[in-house]
């Protein structure tokens, strides 16, 4: 399958997603947090269900850590 460049054929340019490069930023952003913790990085855990776990332990902390004394 040939992939073509839509952008060279434009005679303006085209508007950038500013949302879609928002969210891709926030997600970005929650893996890099993710990856310091040493056990997420190094996949210590053996099974598919003890790594996912721990990824929900992982979000749940960061999610809990950003709520903290916002209101």
């Amino acid at each position: 399958m040939l992939l073509v460049d839509h952008a060279a054929n434009r005679k303006a340019p085209g508007h950038p997603d500013y949302r879609r490069y928002r969210d891709r930023n926030h997600v970005e952003r929650m893996f890099g947090k993710t990856k310091q913790q040493r056990r997420i990085a190094t996949r210590y855990d053996k099974t598919v269900l003890s790594c996912e776990s721990f990824l929900d332990l992982a979000a749940t902390r960061l999610w809990l850590k950003s709520s903290v004394n916002t209101a």
